[in-house]
């Protein structure tokens, strides 16, 4: 079943990979609950099909990226980016993206929080196996208030400009 506006976000673990070590968080990757995270805060949500591919490094992350401080004007206290890679991966590109530090590049590396949020799509026939469909969301407090989930191969509500508007 897929999430849907009014729903609490499902139990799951995503992992960051974290390029400077803080108090409580070690360098490398470092594995969080969703629900810890998510709670008493405004997040913009996004997943795509993998890091590294050419829709998501062209538009969907550097959007994410330009718009980040509009995002935050409006209320929202972090942005993520939800894909189906390991750590490793994630951090690399975001990195590349130079979104360190303004998007969080989170990885849900055997699928099982975006298969919880009924977000998953078969990809085998392109060699990439389970990852995700394309979607954003606003979340407040753990609960969806926004959904915005894109057709296979298209590219066109879930930009962050799209969200944005929804902000109000």
């Amino acid at each position: 079943m897929t999430i849907k506006v009014g729903d609490r976000l499902p139990e799951g673990r995503l992992s960051e990979f974290i390029d400077v070590e803080t108090e409580g968080c070690s360098l490398g990757p470092n594995h969080f609950n969703v629900a810890d995270l998510v709670k008493g805060k405004k997040i913009a949500i996004f997943g795509l099909p993998g890091a590294y591919t050419p829709t998501c490094s062209a538009k969907h992350v550097p959007g994410y990226v330009a718009n980040a401080d509009a995002l935050k004007a409006k209320g929202v206290d972090e942005i993520w980016c939800i894909s189906v890679n390991d750590p490793f991966v994630m951090g690399a590109w975001g990195r590349d993206q130079k979104a360190t530090g303004i998007v969080r590049m989170m990885a849900d590396g055997n699928a099982d929080f975006t298969k919880a949020l009924g977000l998953d799509a078969d990809f085998s026939k392109n060699g990439m196996g389970t990852r995700s469909k394309r979607y954003s969301m606003l979340v407040d407090d753990g609960v969806v208030k926004q959904l915005n989930l894109e057709e296979i191969g298209k590219f066109e509500v879930s930009n962050a400009e799209t969200l944005l508007g929804q902000l109000g």
